[in-house]
């Protein structure tokens, strides 16, 4: 009986960590071949040398009360990297000023009245305070848009100039577009548990404050030398084989495994993991899995692109951490900006705050909103400046700059998107030796999509290893 060769289709963090899980779980002779449509791995999770520094130009931090990825980078050697940020706070600049982003809040979905005071208006103030009074929410199993349910509870303040900003970083998409089982599955829930109220939903979520001396655990982390560096080193100790600038056109069912067709090549194994974006798992599973393949073709994509600045270290650079801006919000002019956000990397992170530079980096683009990615990069940099300009008086040239275009980076989570990634998986678990990890399922953060890959490695694996026993093979035990 031949080891067996498995086909990660797709060389992000999702392929990369399911080739490693696959290698942990199938042993060291199976064959594991990674294949990637450019000539670099990584994804969404790029790194580069940016004003004399590894600078992250894609995904720049993970969740870390998510354990996949802490866990996933302390098992590959890695701990002694990880990082998290400093204590400079959050801002959102609404109505034409800049103020902390309110701290007792779920995703920006008010605790309490006196959480948001100073962002709202005292009457949205006061439709906050009000909201418990209503009739009750009965959701009865059904999915519904993050803003209509807001807005019909809040009126439009809380989704413009809090959930909506926050929602944009994440998605790059609007709030009213944005499903609230897939983008706030916790608030759902207690919803679904009778809490009635957002704001009673939102308490019961929210952290009670840390005892006196206490600090509240992280919650984002990043890598010291970027987290291109976990992609680097997933790709490493995986031990595959990568095809590099290799699309896959087809996907092909045999009697006792699978073909996979890129290029001149047609390679045969015995299971295939895809970790691609929608619309290639939708073309991919077109003849093996139609319905899985509607259902991908079903999940819209946004683009985006992150402008990365070096600035000198004399510049005042604010002490917080960034500034969300949120979609109505104007200069005092009443130009549009072009930046949805800036990150003040070096008061952010510790590891950036060079003495010679400084770095931050401005987000531009949300679903439905192509006009201001349809320039050059220069006159991308021009606005972003401005923008910065605009907040915070900054107007140095910078000394470096990179601008990193993401087409089509990131799935958007609509209403019914639990119901679409049912049916994917449905569809899937039909075809044995076949699973499908990646960002459009399950969510956009590195710790969910390494949570994809795991549990699509241990099924390829687990079909693998029950068909060697049955064989007579002597594969070892699973899960290993």
């Amino acid at each position: 009986m031949t080891e067996p060769h498995v086909a990660v289709v797709g060389g992000g963090v999702s392929g990369l960590a399911a080739a490693y899980r696959l290698r942990k779980l199938l042993g060291p002779l199976a064959t594991i071949t990674v294949i990637e449509q450019t000539d670099r791995v990584g994804g969404k999770l790029r790194t580069v040398e940016l004003g004399g520094r590894s600078y992250d130009v894609g995904a720049e931090a993970f969740l870390a009360r998510r354990r996949e990825a802490t866990e996933l980078i302390t098992e590959i050697g890695m701990a002694d990297d990880l990082v998290h940020p400093t204590s400079a706070s959050a801002t959102v600049r609404a109505a034409g000023r800049i103020n902390p982003l309110p701290g007792h809040t779920f995703q920006g979905v008010p605790a309490s009245a006196d959480a948001v005071r100073g962002v709202l208006s005292d009457a949205a103030v006061a439709r906050v305070a009000h909201e418990p009074a209503l009739p009750p929410i009965h959701l009865d199993g059904e999915d519904i848009s993050v803003g209509k349910l807001l807005r019909e509870r809040f009126g439009p303040e809380v989704t413009n100039r809090l959930v909506d900003p926050l929602l944009g970083g994440v998605y790059a998409g609007h709030a009213d577009g944005l499903s609230l089982r897939a983008t706030m599955a916790p608030l759902a829930g207690a919803l679904d548990r009778g809490a009635g109220s957002l704001v009673a939903a939102a308490s019961a979520l929210v952290p009670a404050p840390p005892q006196q001396g206490a600090k509240r655990p992280p919650v984002f982390g990043t890598l010291r030398d970027g987290l291109g560096s976990l992609t680097d080193r997933l790709a490493k100790v995986a031990d595959a084989t990568i095809e590099y600038g290799r699309p896959v056109r087809r996907l092909r069912r045999r009697e006792a495994g699978w073909t996979v067709e890129f290029g001149e090549h047609a390679l045969d194994v015995d299971g295939v993991v895809l970790a691609v974006p929608a619309p290639a798992a939708a073309k991919l599973l077109a003849d093996v899995a139609p319905v899985a393949a509607a259902a991908f073709g079903g999940i819209e994509l946004a683009s985006m692109a992150v402008i990365s600045l070096v600035l000198p270290a004399d510049v005042a650079l604010p002490r917080n951490s960034g500034v969300l801006i949120a979609g109505d919000d104007r200069w005092h002019d009443g130009t549009r900006f072009t930046a949805k956000a800036f990150t003040f990397s070096s008061r952010k992170w510790a590891h950036l705050d060079g003495e010679e530079t400084l770095v931050i980096r401005g987000s531009v683009g949300k679903a439905g909103e192509t006009a201001a990615l349809q320039v050059d990069d220069d006159e991308l940099v021009r606005t972003v400046l401005a923008d910065l300009a605009e907040l915070t008086g900054i107007t140095a040239a910078p000394i470096d700059s990179a601008v990193t275009r993401w087409g089509g980076g990131l799935p958007q989570y609509g209403v019914g998107h639990l119901s679409r990634v049912t049916a994917i998986e449905t569809a899937v678990a039909e075809l044995p030796g076949l699973a499908v990890a990646g960002a459009s399922l399950h969510g956009v953060g590195v710790p969910a999509c390494i949570a994809t890959s795991q549990a699509a490695a241990a099924r390829v694996a687990a079909h693998l290893l029950g068909r060697h026993r049955g064989s007579g093979g002597t594969m070892g035990s699973w899960p290993a």
